[in-house]
């Protein structure tokens, strides 16, 4: 709850968080009650608070389900995002249902299903380029939204086994293992080494911050920024930083308008490189690829400060000046696949960097040339420990007689009104600039609600009045332009389920993620003849594919005779034959579909 509200106060539309079940971060759940006091609090300024209930459900889990949604109704949650299909076989309150990523929403035939089954919002895989995105545009009305910033998981969403195939841990359970971010050997058929210990796996993190006005160009109504079991500065700072890109974009085309109400101002000038982040890609948003792999470590390694210069008196000197202080982290790379690191005790005049402790500094570790980052900033920090932001809606008010006093009333930026009474005649003023000041003053004192005055018209005789008498005739028209703007919230619903439509194939496997007979029911409905159960219930053993993803070992490597993002020094070259992902006892051979541009996983027998 802490964290939407500073999400929502630092500029956000709307906010998704999981209640204590069904959600796709199993350790991320929230009290009914934590999600109503959101929606209340998100509502104040029209901004809206999605449930995150995407996961897939068995069988002895859809009446708790359905007695939770419920509860999330009524507590006022504005929509609920879904993987499990066999929500929509059930009898669920008029609340709109968006079509999470989990659901592999890839092709324009997908989200043209998904609309016409009810779907009022579609969130789209993060692979799609911009072209794909208007493609699917182009034969669909119903709302798109995409991810712009945050982790990615390296396999279409929805479409990775590999957790649950190691360790029984399924991603569409909400309790992905995340195998995507360890160590990996790659290994010919042979068992001879190529690449050892790498995170051949993980990736940046994805940030779409300069091109917003193309996705809103290509047809995405909402953006999304990935969040989960983030820290608090993060939300913050990335929050903040999206909303200043987002409110640039609308103010130089005038046909956008802001989704919510009320400005933020910021005390703190928000950026992405100082909190949790893998370095950047935009991932494959404008076709081909960019470097997208973060081989060498699953962590954060902040934001590039320098390369290394010289080593001097055990301290470090850069290439560039810097603005690191005593207190600050910085890292570097210092064998393959590891990360290294040291707080900074102390920077002389000469910009040298002198490490705290008993930490040494080597050459070997250090040579000429090697990237430094800082990954913890110290005053960042303390500056988002503080208030790093508010937000307002702006008011007018108008102050004036009233035949049994006076009358203090008011219209907001949205248009919303409110009328408070002061039942006191008052006393003629000695000093009529001195009341008229009095009055302003104690009528402007809006400091801790969710109201800025723009304008304070007093149309009323110069009277004295006491500062109490004015300050209870101010709270009484914030708590009432309060209410009247939570009654004035015009909530989203979701209108009668459409008739079933066909699904464009007959034959679903493990993929379809079916794992109850209302989610086999609902395909069935559909036209689908025959389907397999999901991975989770029957797991389908060596020789399944678990994971098919855009991201390419090869490709990486240098290894493509397409494309390529890297070629690393004296990399070897891999054979013909197939290529093995080998992690301690785990075993999984890796094929390359180059017509689609596409890496896929297959489970083997694990190795002795």
């Amino acid at each position: 709850m802490a964290f939407g509200k500073a999400a929502v106060d630092h500029g956000a539309d709307a906010v998704y968080i999981g209640p204590e079940r069904f959600g796709a971060r199993a350790a991320a759940g929230n009290s009914v009650a934590d999600i109503e006091a959101l929606c209340t609090y998100a509502h104040r300024y029209f901004a809206r608070v999605y449930a995150a209930f995407n996961t897939l459900l068995f069988d002895h889990e859809l009446e708790p389900a359905r007695r939770l949604i419920q509860q999330l109704y009524h507590a006022g949650v504005d929509a609920l995002i879904i993987q499990d299909m066999g929500l929509l076989e059930m009898d669920l309150p008029p609340i709109p249902l968006f079509a999470s990523t989990q659901t592999d929403n890839r092709t324009p035939q997908k989200i043209r299903f998904l609309e016409q089954s009810g779907f009022s919002r579609v969130i789209l895989a993060r692979e799609l380029s911009l072209s794909a995105i208007k493609q699917i545009r182009e034969v669909t009305g119903v709302e798109l939204e995409a991810f712009v910033h945050g982790a990615l998981c390296v396999c279409y969403s929805g479409q990775c086994y590999m957790s649950a195939a190691i360790g029984g841990r399924s991603a569409n359970r909400g309790a992905c293992g995340q195998p995507c971010r360890l160590a990996w050997n790659l290994e010919d058929k042979q068992g001879t080494v190529l690449c050892e210990n790498k995170h051949l796996l993980s990736l940046k993190d994805m940030n779409r911050a300069d091109f917003l006005g193309d996705l809103v160009r290509a047809g995405v109504t909402s953006f999304k920024i990935e969040g989960r079991l983030k820290d608090l500065d993060y939300v913050k700072n990335i929050t903040g930083f999206y909303r200043q890109r987002l409110d640039a974009l609308i103010e130089t085309d005038s046909s956008q308008s802001r989704a919510s109400s009320g400005r933020t101002t910021f005390f703190f000038t928000p950026d992405p490189c100082k909190t949790f982040n893998r370095g950047f890609t935009d991932y494959f948003l404008s076709g081909s690829p960019d470097s997208i792999d973060a081989f060498d470590t699953p962590k954060s390694v902040g934001e590039p400060v320098g390369k290394v210069k010289q080593i001097k008196n055990q301290s470090l000197v850069l290439d560039r000046p810097h603005d690191l202080r005593a207190g600050d982290g910085i890292c570097f790379p210092n064998a393959p696949g590891r990360l290294k690191g040291f707080y900074v005790n102390r920077v002389d005049e000469n910009a040298f960097v002198f490490p705290s402790g008993k930490t040494l500094i080597h050459k070997h570790d250090l040579p000429k040339g090697t990237m430094v980052f800082r990954n913890h900033d110290l005053g960042f920090a303390r500056l988002m420990a503080g208030m790093t932001a508010q937000r307002k809606i702006s008011l007018d008010m108008i102050f004036c007689e009233h035949p049994q006093g006076f009358e203090l009333s008011c219209v907001d930026e949205d248009n919303i009104r409110a009328r408070a009474l002061l039942r006191v005649s008052g006393d003629p003023a000695r000093n009529p600039d001195t009341a008229r000041a009095a009055i302003e003053k104690q009528l402007g004192k809006l400091g801790n609600t969710c109201f800025e005055l723009n304008r304070l018209e007093i149309l009323s005789k110069p009277v004295f009045l006491p500062a109490a008498d004015l300050n209870c005739l101010r709270r009484d028209l914030v708590e009432c332009l309060e209410k009247n703007r939570l009654t004035a919230y015009a909530r989203m619903t979701a209108g009668p389920r459409p008739t079933p439509v066909p699904f464009y194939r007959e034959h679903l496997d493990f993929r379809a993620n079916a794992a109850n007979h209302l989610a086999v029911q609902f395909y069935k409905k559909r036209g689908v003849t025959s389907i397999d159960p999901a991975f989770e219930c029957a797991p389908p053993g060596p020789g399944t594919r678990v994971m098919t993803t855009k991201h390419c070992i090869r490709r990486s490597l240098g290894w493509c005779s397409g494309k390529t993002e890297k070629k690393p020094n004296n990399a070897p070259q891999p054979s013909l034959g197939p290529l093995f992902l080998t992690h301690g006892k785990h075993r999984f051979q890796v094929t390359f579909n180059c017509r689609e541009c596409e890496m896929q996983i297959y489970t083997v027998f694990h190795s002795a």
